[in-house]
């Protein structure tokens, strides 16, 4: 018996249990310690009520002989794919009901559509990155290649003409960077996969934290898209779904790759590997794309918005530079006076008892600069960012 000897390669820790730890062991040291969380993306504002009462009646249901419900459909029920559909057509993009495939989340089929592609493609990767997208190609052992994010292209790297890639990551507004790709960018990149034969894997988890109207919440917005990429989606950040599980995925029918439809393979990979999303969980997404519901998830999204619009300020006054804050929950800020990324971390924890990510642990790229989420409580956020100020001014 043989283990998988790539999983050697990784990191020896995920970067999250890092920071739980070295927090863990400070506030053991400092038990009074009022320490102010604003490092993992971690949504604190409660499902929106529409969805809570959603699922109430579909729990209900589940106690009825008559609408009872077992095993659902691997890719989702009808109900939530129709909605999703309808969903996208207010970006003037038209997807069929089975193109769309219910998920307990981006991040697993992020990594699971890793399945349907051979392990000796060659991997696209921006550095700085959301962890999952190394971590699951390190597991399977393909060549990764990293792009360049760096403040003199604003964290958005584009397509060079000398690199060839067969999987290409992107995410759009970026984690951890903020950073939001405009249709230009998006349709450069289209055009790059489709003259190399490449796949794009578009991220678009924070899609709806985009308010500005002429950047492009889907890859799909963009000509060509259809025949080079997957696009990966989440309730997560959207309506607060952290601990209650559904995105979704879109492979569209046009996508075909050496003769073969990655929509039906993906399909495949799904009916043998996942047996769906539970239906009272579903109802709860449904219940997001209602009138009702785009009013109290836009709601949540203006609070969030309006910690970054908090941050934002607070640094732009002590000419703190940044990257994000606008059309997305995350702020990039540079570290003062050419800090090392968890040297900074270090101070923020002792001096201000205030916790963000080092922005070396999303890559060499992310090294002097630092991570801050909007997702805290406007209370938290607004202490955190005196504490700030007392501390660099």
């Amino acid at each position: 018996m043989k283990i998988n000897s790539n999983y050697s390669n990784l990191k020896d820790s995920y970067l999250f249990s890092t920071i739980a730890k070295k927090v863990n062991e400070y506030k053991a040291a400092n038990p009074d310690a009022d320490i102010i969380r604003l490092g993992i993306g971690d949504v604190t504002l409660p499902l929106p009520k529409v969805c809570v009462e959603a699922m109430e009646k579909a729990s209900a249901e589940m106690g009825v002989k008559e609408t009872f419900k077992g095993y659902g459909e691997e890719q989702g029920y009808g109900f939530l794919r129709t909605a999703v559909a309808k969903y996208y057509t207010n970006r003037n993009v038209v997807l069929s009901d089975d193109e769309i495939f219910i998920s307990d989340g981006a991040k697993s089929d992020l990594g699971n559509i890793l399945d349907v592609f051979s392990v000796d493609n060659t991997v696209l990767i921006p550095d700085p990155v959301y962890p999952v997208y190394v971590d699951t190609n390190v597991m399977a052992g393909r060549n990764i290649v990293f792009m360049n994010g760096n403040e003199e292209n604003g964290f958005l790297p584009m397509p060079q003409a000398d690199v060839k890639a067969d999987i290409i990551y992107l995410c759009s507004p970026n984690n951890p960077t903020g950073a939001v790709y405009n249709k230009a960018q998006l349709k450069e990149w289209v055009d790059y996969a489709n003259r190399n034969d490449a796949v794009i894997l578009f991220d678009a988890a924070y899609e709806a934290f985009i308010m500005d109207d002429t950047l492009p919440k889907s890859i799909y917005e963009i000509e060509g898209a259809r025949t080079c990429a997957i696009e990966f989606c989440s309730f997560s950040k959207k309506a607060g779904f952290t601990g209650t599980r559904c995105g979704y995925t879109v492979v569209p029918k046009e996508l075909v790759r050496e003769g073969v439809a990655l929509n039906k393979m993906w399909l495949r990979r799904q009916t043998t590997k996942f047996n769906g999303v539970p239906y009272i969980v579903q109802r709860g997404a449904e219940a997001v794309f209602t009138e009702e519901g785009y009013k109290q998830t836009q709601e949540n999204i203006e609070y969030y918005l309006g910690n970054a619009k908090i941050i934002a300020a607070t640094l732009d006054e002590l000419g703190i530079k940044y990257f994000g804050g606008k059309n997305s929950p995350y702020i990039w800020l540079k570290c003062p006076d050419n800090m090392k990324s968890w040297d900074f971390f270090d101070m923020l924890l002792t001096k201000i008892n205030v916790v963000g990510t080092p922005g070396q642990g999303f890559g060499e790229n992310g090294e002097g600069f630092f991570r801050l989420t909007a997702f805290g409580s406007r209370e938290n956020v607004i202490k955190a960012m005196e504490r700030f100020k007392n501390l660099f001014a």
